[in-house]
């Protein structure tokens, strides 16, 4: 991941917590509970990110020069994200848009 810097939960706008006990959890099924979980809050929620601890991914796979914040998430926040659903304490986190 380059010099990207991990996630946080201080660093994520009143994120939605979810602890999830199955195992082991797989990014399919993380992203299913997400979007579910940005659906109660939106009816039509766009994900604009993503970050997969375990497998070290992030999308979008963009690099720039943000030092406090990871790249990824700055990129969802420069363009609206107002919804954070973080599982398992940062294992997997999505970030989206709330319909407007």
């Amino acid at each position: 991941m380059m010099d990207c810097k991990f996630v946080t939960k201080d660093m994520l706008n009143r994120p939605v917590i979810v602890q999830v006990e199955e195992s082991p959890l797989t990014f399919s099924t993380a992203r299913t509970i997400a979007d579910r979980k940005a659906r109660e809050l939106s009816s039509d929620p766009m994900l604009l990110a993503w970050f997969d601890r375990q497998a070290g991914k992030f999308s979008p796979d963009v690099i720039c020069c943000d030092r406090n914040k990871p790249t990824w998430l700055v990129y969802a926040e420069a363009r609206g994200a107002d919804i954070s659903v973080d599982i398992n304490n940062e294992d997997y986190v999505f970030v989206y848009r709330a319909a407007e």
